[in-house]
């Protein structure tokens, strides 16, 4: 997997401090929960589908192959086979369809957001000034289709926020704009 990371604050020192007024000091508790405006690229669809088939083929396979081979246990293995096929095709052709029409992300000088899930639903807000390090992450199917996921680390018990399904060149480019702009905030991100 290639991973880019990028560390949002340098070591502290007066040199590099950058004063801002407070007017320009971010609260997090102003930060409203909103829809993100933008959709991932339209390749996630065929991500989200390949990762489906990766993991529920092999299960449908030692099904049916312990199916064919054990007559014994033929009564209950049908359920097995029959089950992993029901989820095969559920991942294959509901559930990226589904994940391209909630995903979302949107980044604006003041914070991150994300929606994320299928069934369930996940909505992030994180202020820039939480923000502790930005990652391009690239697993191999998605460099395959040319897709990357945008991991924001913060301050945060919650753990970071993943933004998948990005085309890798917007990827790159927001991660190069989240770390200039957190740069820009004093503290270091906690």
């Amino acid at each position: 997997m290639n991973t880019a990371t990028y560390d949002t604050h340098p070591p502290s020192s007066p040199s590099n401090a950058t004063p801002l007024s407070k007017e320009s000091a971010v609260d997090s508790s102003t930060l409203s929960l909103r829809p993100p405006m933008h959709m991932v690229d339209r390749r996630a669809i065929g991500w989200w589908m390949l990762q489906s088939l990766v993991l529920m083929v092999p299960i449908l396979a030692a099904a049916i192959v312990a199916y064919v081979w054990w007559e014994a246990a033929r009564s209950w293995l049908i359920v097995a086979v029959i089950t992993a096929s029901l989820l095969l095709l559920v991942g294959v052709l509901v559930e990226p369809f589904w994940r391209y029409r909630v995903h979302r992300w949107e980044t604006t000088p003041e914070a991150v957001y994300a929606r994320s899930g299928w069934l369930v639903r996940e909505w992030r807000a994180a202020p820039l000034s939480r923000v502790q390090t930005v990652d391009a992450l690239r697993g191999p199917l998605e460099q395959v289709l040319g897709l990357s996921t945008l991991r924001v680390t913060t301050a945060s018990s919650y753990g970071a926020i993943d933004i998948g399904g990005l085309d890798q060149e917007t990827a790159a480019r927001l991660a190069a704009e989240l770390t200039e702009s957190t740069q820009q905030i004093p503290g270091d991100g906690t």
